[in-house]
């Protein structure tokens, strides 16, 4: 019963559905199995629980249709095991501010329901991330480095981190990734530059570093072994959009907090890898930032060093605070 396991995990730990509430699993026709073992666990405990289910998207960030927006509004808990993510869409924004505490699970698969970030104790996360919310309050410069070769700097000034991902969410209209355990900001638009190496995953593990030059906030250059593929994908989302250049928009840094995770090719677990750091592309506008782009797409860094306000925060892979 793995599967339930993980199902049962993510209803009682993590989210901790009461017998009073109403509970809607949003998944695709990709993760149906994954949404129906959330519908059995969930009805386990509340007799309101909903199965819907749509076709995948067609990539991450993009929204869904409007009667799912309008539906997330209604309930009290929401998961969502989908393709692609829901995470930062205007829907999920919408329904948290409605009150709806939301669950995402993009990319979930049924090995990652028992194994790896979801075995996590989320009880340890949470207080490892709130020990972090003093320390980075009011910074205002980010400078990442890594031996084989990233040299990025940027701005967080006004900027407020993101430290709800902790994988207990009880509070009403909040959300959590799962598995969770991550910190994330979304730098001042037009201030990174320097050059970013990505040596863990580009949307898949990746097998040489790929080497991504930014300038004034934008990606410009990709170079390295599946870096074609990687800029294809840019390349197709950009065209999409009524501002291409918001395709290449630097919208995240992320600092991965859990200890179970590892880099295994899927962006929901590896983003949480705790040692690593990572460097969301596209829109930001749901958490904090100014743009809109429907995608997310996120480059892993293993063993980095950052330094914010000139401050030792990770020292090659280890937190230092």
């Amino acid at each position: 019963m793995p599967l339930m396991d993980g199902a049962r995990t993510a209803v009682n730990v993590c989210m901790g559905v009461k017998s009073r509430e109403s509970v809607v699993i949003i998944t695709d026709t990709g993760k149906r199995k994954i949404g129906e073992a959330l519908f059995e666990a969930a009805l386990e405990i509340a007799p309101k629980v909903l199965l819907a289910v749509m076709p995948p998207a067609a990539r991450m960030g993009e929204e869904p249709i409007k009667m799912v927006g309008e539906l997330m509004k209604t309930a009290d808990v929401v998961f969502a095991p989908t393709t692609y993510s829901l995470t930062h869409t205007r829907a999920r924004k919408l329904a948290t501010k409605a009150g709806t505490r939301i669950a995402t699970m993009p990319g979930i698969t049924r090995g990652m329901m028992s194994s790896g970030g979801m075995t996590a104790d989320f009880k340890e996360i949470q207080k490892s991330i709130k020990n972090m919310s003093r320390p980075l309050k009011n910074r205002k410069k980010v400078h990442i480095t890594t031996t084989p070769g990233t040299d990025l700097s940027f701005s967080i000034e006004g900027r407020k981190w993101v430290l709800e991902d902790t994988g207990i969410c009880r509070k009403k209209g909040g959300y959590t990734n799962l598995p969770a355990g991550e910190i994330f900001i979304a730098p001042v638009e037009g201030t990174a530059s320097g050059k970013l190496v990505v040596d863990g995953a580009f949307m898949e593990k990746v097998k040489e570093p790929i080497t991504v030059d930014i300038k004034k906030g934008l990606a410009v250059k990709f170079e390295g072994e599946g870096s074609e593929k990687v800029e294809a994908i840019f390349k197709e989302s950009s065209e999409k959009l009524k501002e291409p250049k918001n395709a290449y928009n630097i919208a995240k840094f992320g600092i991965g907090m859990n200890p179970r995770s590892k880099i295994i090719g899927n962006i929901l677990e590896d983003e949480k890898a705790l040692g690593t750091i990572h460097i969301g592309f596209g829109g930001n506008y749901t958490f904090g930032g100014r743009v809109r782009a429907g995608m997310d797409i996120e480059g892993i860094v293993r063993t980095p060093t950052v330094e914010i306000d000139n401050e030792l925060i990770v020292e090659i892979g280890k937190l230092k605070i």
